[in-house]
């Protein structure tokens, strides 16, 4: 089984190296402007966004203990509809 990185490297014709630094930096790319809560739009392919998430106060209910849950940045993904379309297979 190819992995997606294999299969990435085929298809634009170039070496596994160079496909793997390609989504490397898109990674960092991805990790930076969503950790600075902006969108990253891939035209054809989707949105990543953060979402930051206030801290918050629970109340454990077996032992009634109050605590504290940190703040937290969760990234999500909307596929464009072309890419949703691709994954249905009506394309």
């Amino acid at each position: 089984m190819k992995t997606f990185t294999s299969e990435l490297a085929h298809r634009l014709g170039r070496d596994k190296k160079a496909t793997e630094a390609l989504l490397e930096a898109l990674s960092h790319a991805v990790k930076q402007y969503c950790g600075e809560l902006d969108v990253v739009a891939i035209p054809a392919f989707g949105n990543f966004q953060a979402v930051k998430h206030d801290e918050q106060e629970i109340t454990d209910r077996s032992t009634g203990r109050r605590m504290l849950l940190p703040p937290e940045i969760e990234l999500t993904f909307k596929p464009a509809g072309k890419l949703r379309k691709l994954a249905r297979g009506d394309e």
